[in-house]
């Protein structure tokens, strides 16, 4: 208790009755020697003193702990000192036993010569009393007292001889002792012996030596703080209980009295029986209580039963809401037994009535804020105008609306912008989304195109550009003219009240959402529309990005598809199909051709350019014409993509210095020239994923092509190989998207493929179908290009080939020979412009060339002639004069053959000359 100012202090023990005599005059009257500090001590315990119960109290559990922990620690000691002279031994005997060149010592002619002294420094190492080695019999072999050797060992040793590890404990003359028998075995894992090991336990020293002054210390310097603190307390006690007196502590009463009955809490303390003992005036307002309440029963009073219950109970209350008439309060009950008081309890009464209003509107708020903040996670996450309006109808559900809808003019769908809409237009929209309304339900399903009549909330908000909002359906007939017997069964399951907002975005109208609330919640309010506008408001600007980008999306489809090809060209070479893929998320500039080449060749092409967009797409149709242009020379691969190197690395400087921000990165390709002729087949790679083969069997594998870096990126020099492939081989073009994913890595994708494609016997299209039924993810998020060509070979008797010396008198043979082959091939109308041809191209290899000229016929779609020398110069068409000797030959051959032209060898080059074969 706080000590009352202008109130002298008592002395200690004193009556309080009279002056406080002065320190000279007590000294004086002071008999006999002051008693000592343990005495003045033990006078207090024993007259019942709260400081001496204490220090009694405190000094026997500081007894009680050291006891405890002498006796714990006198133990432990026991069982540490057993358990090391355990392990002394254990490891002596095992470390012995399985030292080198025991085995040999024990079959040698004189173990015991050999073995005791080594026991014997073994011993001293280790620290144990002896160390033992005998038979399997127990006779020792050595001893540290030399005239037992030979003695049967004294021990349990059974165990031991099937392999185990024997532990015992002997009471012997000098005390305790721990010994341990471990097998000794050879090479092969047969025991030959036993080593034993053991010590005096009293040999084996513990801590507790050491432990026992610490705490004995520990022990007397907390008896020492216990004494001291007891001390202290006593001194501050008996200045403090003794220094009032009545008037203080009337005084003191008053005080309480009057705070307990002014402050604005209630406080009612009930007895164990359930009795008032104390009711201040704020209990007994806010409980109604009456005048004589002190001692009558709660239960007697007329309270609300929740709170008389309360009351009654003593059970722990915190900030309980009990209702009381037109109040809300707020209870907290204690009971007052818990630290040994008496049985009964306190509770504190608070009107909370106004403060739960405003919780009430701040958690209606905050619930409001919640859901709009989940709406602007959760609404918009794709650019999908189904996925966004399927998101906004499940956000507002449960949490604003018991059913929501959303329903879209058609133009948005297409990503078109919808045309205005006039106010006495019925607006015909398509419902996409409804969230829910489950099993049978009188509201139109998703996918229904739904005409709403001019009166309704949906068409009043679709042509108006407003809010609308029916408190009660069943008062209001507006929205009944969509069709009475429909309105009938919508107000039969249940709804009772909505809202429509129209979704608008950028000054674009492009739908509605409706929200529907049934009759087991509460309507609609004015409030409730503030935020259906700004649900509907965010996400009408999602649902516009997505139109936009399904807009632009279609653009960059079509542009894309209008740039790859239409068909595939008419060729005997290989059996091909294909399948492209655009990307869900943004079309990319994946690409892929069949180009027909001069001597019944194929080249396949498969490219990707990096990016996405319209960019992309159309950077694809420029590589893809240049490929087509740059194949009509006849290049070789790995010089082709050297030329696409270079024509991209000039796209890349065009754009950087036109300011274009979407400057190229590069592109990967994979080109591949195939000859049916022979089997062979040629293929370069810029950057490009391996492609794959498949055999006639079936087996798949990934020939390594030598890969060069991706187009555009530097000028560094491709690499061509060439693969010879059996008829009836598949050859598996591809671009990455087909084996990248998110959720795989792509040596899983490259397996995957390889599984799809090991079956033999598939077709192309059976092949494509396998492919992307294993690895098509759900939404592919980059372009897919598959090209599977499965190759044919030329038959014996479609290709012909000799040579002639270069002398113009072996025209006429090659002639004559030209003219048999096409006379057994049955084309005989044939012979005399293949003759005119022939001549002229061995004439021209005759005139230019040195060397054998080679001549190749080939019967395929068309008749081929092939002349090739070891000349590299290749001839030009050109208008020859009246007067000029030459330059008509090869206009001769322009106008009798369909095409001709000039490919290069290692060797020189090849003219060739396509006719007709009708």
């Amino acid at each position: 208790m706080a000590r009352l100012r202008g109130r002298p202090w008592k002395q200690s023990g004193h009556s309080g009755e009279g002056p406080r005599p002065s320190r000279g005059r007590r000294g004086r009257q002071r008999r006999g020697p002051r008693p000592s500090w343990p005495r003045r001590l033990w006078n207090a315990a024993r007259g019942r003193s709260v400081a001496g119960q204490m220090f009694v109290l405190q000094a026997l559990i500081v007894l009680v702990l050291v006891v405890a922990a002498v006796v714990a620690m006198l133990i432990q000691a026991r069982d540490d000192r057993f358990q090391a002279a355990r392990d002394r031994s254990l490891a002596a005997a095992e470390a012995f036993a399985h030292s080198p060149g025991l085995v040999e010592t024990l079959r040698g002619p004189d173990p015991s010569a050999e073995l005791q002294p080594r026991t014997e420094a073994a011993r001293m190492l280790g620290g144990v009393d002896f160390i033992v080695v005998m038979n399997r019999e127990g006779i020792r072999y050595t001893h540290p007292r030399p005239e037992l050797i030979g003695k049967r060992f004294v021990g349990t040793i059974e165990p031991s001889l099937s392999g185990r590890i024997t532990v015992e404990r002997v009471s012997g003359p000098l005390g305790q002792e721990v010994q341990v028998v471990v097998p000794v075995t050879d090479a092969r894992g047969r025991i030959v012996a036993l080593v034993s090991a053991g010590v005096r336990v009293s040999e084996v020293s513990s801590a507790f030596e050491r432990q026992l002054p610490v705490v004995l210390g520990v022990s007397a310097a907390a008896l020492a703080l216990a004494t001291a603190g007891t001390a202290l307390v006593t001194r501050r006690l008996r200045r403090q209980t003794h220094g009032l007196g009545p008037s203080e502590m009337t005084r003191m009463y008053e005080h309480h009295d009057a705070v307990l009955h002014s402050v604005r809490e209630g406080v009612l303390i009930v007895s164990g029986d359930g009795r008032v003992l104390l009711a201040n005036d704020e209990a007994r307002r806010l409980l109604g209580l009456p005048p004589d309440s002190e001692g009558a029963r709660v239960a007697d009073l007329g309270l609300d039963p929740r709170i008389a219950e309360l009351l009654a109970s003593r059970r722990a209350a915190t900030d309980e809401v009990v209702p009381v008439q037109d109040l809300l309060l707020a209870v907290n009950n204690r009971p007052t037994d818990r630290a040994g008081g008496p049985p009964g309890s306190v509770a504190t009464l608070r009107d909370s009535t106004e403060l739960r209003a405003l919780a009430g509107k701040a958690e209606a708020a905050q619930g409001r804020l919640r859901l709009l903040y989940e709406a602007s996670v959760r609404v918009g996450t794709t650019l999908d105008v189904q996925r966004t309006a399927d998101e906004l109808t499940q956000v507002s559900v449960p949490g604003f609306a018991d059913t929501a809808t959303v329903d879209l003019a058609e133009a948005v769908l297409r990503g078109e912008e919808p045309r205005p809409a006039t106010g006495q237009e019925a607006p015909q929209l398509r419902r996409i989304s409804l969230t829910g309304a489950h099993g049978t339900h009188p509201l139109y399903r998703p996918g229904d195109l739904v005409t709403f009549a001019a009166p309704t909330p949906q068409a009043t908000g679709f042509t108006g550009g407003e809010p609308v909002l029916v408190r009660d359906m069943r008062t209001s007939d507006g929205w009944r003219t969509q069709g009475a017997e429909r309105s009938q069964d919508v107000l039969d399951h249940g709804y009772r009240s909505m809202i429509t907002v129209p979704l608008k975005a950028r000054g674009v109208l492009m739908g509605i959402v409706n929200y529907w609330r049934t009759a087991e919640g509460e309507p609609f309010e004015e409030e409730d529309l503030s935020l259906a506008e700004e649900l509907a408001a965010r996400a009408a600007v999602c649902i516009d990005n997505a139109r936009r980008f399904t807009r632009e999306h279609e653009m960059a489809v079509t542009l894309q598809r209008s740039l790859l090809p239409r068909a595939l060209p008419e060729q005997n070479a290989l059996d091909i199909a294909y399948r492209y893929l655009p990307a869900q998320s943004g079309v990319g500039g994946d690409w892929f051709d069949v180009i027909p080449l001069p001597g019944a060749r194929v080249a396949l092409v498969v490219g990707d350019v990096v990016g996405h967009g319209m960019h992309a797409a159309a950077t694809m149709g420029r590589l893809r014409t240049a490929v087509q242009n740059f194949s009509s020379l006849d290049l070789p691969p790995d010089e082709l993509l050297g030329l696409l190197d270079e024509l991209i690395a000039r796209i890349d400087q065009e754009n950087t210095a036109a300011g274009i921000e979407t400057a190229l990165a590069g592109a990967t390709c994979v080109y591949a020239i195939y000859d049916p002729a022979s089997g062979l087949c040629q293929l370069a790679r810029a950057g490009h994923p391996m492609p794959a083969v498949v055999r006639p069997d079936g087996s798949v594998d990934f020939p390594d092509i030598p890969v060069g870096p991706p187009l555009g990126v530097g000028n560094l020099p491709f690499e061509a190989a060439e693969l010879h492939l059996p008829e009836g081989s598949s050859l598996v073009l591809y671009t990455d998207g087909l084996i990248e994913d998110r959720s795989r890595d792509i040596d899983v994708g490259m397996e995957m493929l390889r599984a799809a494609l090991s079956r033999p016997g598939l077709s192309p299209e059976d092949s494509c179908e396998a492919v992307l039924r294993a690895l098509l993810p759900a939404r592919p998020g980059d372009d897919i290009a598959l090209l599977v060509a499965r190759t044919r070979v030329l038959a014996a008797d479609q290709a012909v080939s000799w040579q002639v010396p270069p002398e113009p008198a072996a025209v006429a043979g090659a002639r004559a020979e030209l003219a048999r082959h096409l006379v057994e091939w049955g084309l005989p109308d044939a012979v005399f412009t293949a003759e005119l041809i022939l001549s002229e191209l061995i004439t021209n290899g005759i005139r230019y060339a040195s060397g054998p000229i080679g001549i190749r016929l080939l019967r395929d779609r068309s008749l081929i002639c092939e002349v090739s020398d070891t000349s590299s110069t290749s001839p030009h068409l050109r208008s020859a004069a009246a007067e000029d000797e030459g330059g008509r030959g090869l206009f001769l051959i322009s106008q009798l053959a369909e095409r001709w032209g000039t490919r290069y060898t290692p060797e020189g080059k090849v003219i060739w000359a396509e006719l007709p074969l009708s």
